[in-house]
C-alpha cells in the first residue's frame, strides 16, 4: 500500500469542528471541476491514493480520472456503502421501495413470504447485489481495496455477524480480484474478530491519533496492536479532527511502529503539500531511530 492516502471528506460537507464550514465546503465543491482541480494537483505532487466514499458525484469524477492518461498510476479506493444515499431513498419511498429499487424486485419478494431462513440465506446476496451496484461507476478507475464503510463494519461487530465480514472479502476478491478492507473505529476489537474467522493480515483503516480521538479501547491498545499483530493498517482522523496541530499529529502518526498508510484529506494546494511533507520527512525519522 501506499505510504500516504488522500481522502475525499472535504469534498462532500464532512468537517467534525465546523457544520458551516462543512456546509461552505459542500456548496464549493457542487462543481466537479473545483474538485479535479485539487486531485490534479495531489497527483500532480506524487499522492496516487485516493479513498472515496461511493458519493453519486463520484462517476463524473471516475470518468475524469479514467479519461486523462496523467492518471495511469493512480488509484481509487472505494468505500462503501454510502449510508447516506439509502437513508434518503428510505424518507423518499420507504423501506421496501428503497429495496426493491436497489435489488430489482427479487429478493424482496422472496423476503415476503416471510421464511427466516430464506432472509438469512439471502442477507449475502443483497450484499453482492449491493457491492456491485455501487462498483459499477468505478470500472474504469484503477483500484486496489474496496473498503466496508465503519457504519456497517461497526454495526456488525456490535450485532456479532462476523461471518458477514468473511463473505465479503471473499466477494471482493473472487469477483473483482481485489482486496477488502475494514474501516472501523475500533481496530483491537476487529482484528481479534476477523483473527478468529481466519482473515489473515487483514486490511483495517481505523483512527489513530495523539489524541485518542474515536479509539476504541485506548490509544496504548492500537499501539501494542499495531507493532505485535499483523496487519496492513491505515491510519485515518490522525489531526483529531483538528484538535492537534499538523506538525504534533504527522510528527506521532509516521512514527508508531506498524502503521503502512497515513489517511489526510484537504482542500487547500498549500496543506495537502505541506502535510505530504511532513509525513514523508517523519517517516524517515522514525526509520532512522528504528535502526
Amino acid at each position: 500500500m501506499n505510504r500516504i492516502v488522500f481522502g475525499d471528506n472535504q469534498f462532500f460537507g464532512v468537517n467534525h469542528l465546523s457544520e458551516s464550514k462543512g456546509r461552505e465546503q459542500l456548496r464549493k465543491f457542487k462543481n466537479i471541476s473545483n474538485i479535479t482541480n485539487v486531485l490534479d494537483f495531489v497527483n500532480d505532487n506524487g499522492i496516487k491514493s485516493f479513498m472515496v466514499t461511493t458519493y453519486s458525484e463520484l462517476e463524473e469524477i471516475c470518468e475524469y480520472i479514467a479519461s486523462n492518461q496523467n492518471y495511469d498510476d493512480f488509484i481509487v479506493n472505494p468505500c462503501l456503502p454510502y449510508a447516506h444515499k439509502y437513508a434518503n431513498e428510505v424518507t423518499e419511498n420507504g423501506i421496501f421501495g428503497t429495496v426493491n429499487k436497489y435489488l430489482k424486485g427479487n429478493i424482496i419478494k422472496s423476503i415476503s413470504k416471510g421464511s427466516i431462513a430464506l432472509i438469512k440465506k439471502d442477507f449475502y446476496k443483497i450484499m453482492e447485489i449491493l457491492v456491485d451496484s455501487e462498483l459499477s461507476m468505478f470500472k474504469n478507475v484503477k483500484k486496489e481495496t474496496i473498503f466496508l464503510q465503519n457504519v456497517v463494519t461497526d454495526l456488525l461487530l456490535g450485532l456479532g455477524m462476523d461471518d458477514f465480514f468473511v463473505e465479503f472479502e471473499k466477494y471482493i476478491n473472487k469477483n473483482y480480484n481485489l482486496n477488502a478492507g475494514f474501516i472501523t473505529m475500533n481496530m483491537p476489537l476487529l482484528y481479534d474478530r476477523l483473527k478468529l474467522k481466519g482473515v489473515k493480515n487483514p486490511i483495517i483503516c481505523t483512527s489513530f491519533n495523539k489524541a485518542n480521538f474515536r479509539m476504541s479501547g485506548g490509544i496504548s491498545l492500537y499501539e501494542e496492536y499495531a507493532k505485535k499483530k499483523k496487519m496492513r493498517l491505515i491510519a485515518m482522523q490522525v489531526l483529531a479532527a483538528g484538535y492537534l496541530s499538523p506538525k504534533e499529529a504527522f510528527k506521532y502518526i509516521s512514527q508508531v511502529e506498524g502503521v503502512d498508510s497515513i489517511l489526510f484529506g484537504s482542500s487547500n494546494t498549500k496543506h495537502i503539500l505541506g502535510s505530504k511533507k511532513m509525513i514523508e520527512k517523519y517517516t524517515e525519522k522514525g526509520m532512522l531511530n528504528s535502526e
